[in-house]
């Protein structure tokens, strides 16, 4: 059992400087984690600490049958890899109970391969991820280039992620919000876009195939449909336009400002 005197496992970790702890949900050899990693390198001791294989759509889901296990995977440009048998959010607990042994000053997630723009955060491995360090009081930011393609080039993140991250790290965030960051797929963004989510569902269907045994199984498939196409206060207006988004979000759900209309609903 891991208490709070054990030597974490990062080791003596400086204290002269900011700790970042960075995780994500392709897995901790995604290209896109590397590269978060080794842009962020000059802003304080960064460690990685993420799934040993992919956990997309895993939102905040977290390992509770079965135990966890850490493997260090190396160091990198001074940043230390260590890759974890469980979801994003596991990382995020472990990586601090056991792996750093503190808080961190600042989580980073990302760079994910796909969107998290609109409804997607919701279902999002990498902004369960943020949601985490968000409720633990960590600045926490979600990085995501619209592009599942793992050998695409991830240039046009690097200007976001060097603009957004030191301004954080310097300055914290305000208590209860993190932020979702979504770079359109381009050569370069043409801007920053402080917006919020768009509106909008998912087109859900299965399609059904047979196995060699005879038995169904089932394929998810389905696209976004976007409510609000034309709305520029949303994050996929930008994003279709070439710019990057950023979404102060909330991982605190409830809607206080309903609270008199579900009284005179169910009669309290």
């Amino acid at each position: 059992m891991i208490s709070s005197a054990s030597q974490p496992l990062a080791g003596n970790i400086p204290t002269d400087k900011p700790l970042i702890l960075i995780t994500n949900d392709d897995g901790v050899d995604a290209p896109g984690i590397r590269q978060l990693a080794l842009w962020t390198a000059a802003l304080g001791t960064v460690i990685v600490v993420a799934p040993e294989r992919q956990h997309s759509g895993q939102s905040s889901a977290m390992t509770v049958a079965h135990p966890l296990r850490v493997c260090k995977r190396g160091i990198t440009n001074g940043v230390q890899f260590w890759a974890v048998s469980g979801t994003p959010v596991d990382c995020v607990k472990l990586g601090i109970h056991a792996i750093l042994g503190r808080r961190p000053d600042m989580l980073l997630a990302g760079i994910n391969h796909g969107s998290n723009s609109g409804v997607n955060v919701i279902y999002s491995g990498t902004m369960g991820a943020v949601m985490e360090g968000c409720l633990c009081g960590i600045p926490s930011i979600g990085y995501s280039y619209h592009d599942h393609d793992e050998s695409a080039s991830l240039q046009a993140c690097r200007e976001v992620v060097e603009t957004i991250s030191p301004k954080v790290l310097a300055s914290g965030l305000p208590s209860g919000i993190c932020l979702n960051v979504n770079i359109p797929k381009c050569d370069k963004v043409k801007g920053i876009k402080i917006v919020r989510d768009a509106r909008g569902y998912w087109t859900e269907g299965y399609e059904q195939y047979t196995d060699p045994m005879g038995q169904p199984f089932y394929w998810l498939t389905g696209s976004f449909v976007n409510t609000d196409p034309d709305n520029p206060d949303t994050d996929m207006y930008w994003s279709d336009r070439g710019y990057a988004s950023v979404v102060p979000t909330r991982p605190d759900q409830s809607a206080p400002a309903q609270q008199e209309t579900i009284a005179r609903l169910i009669g309290i």
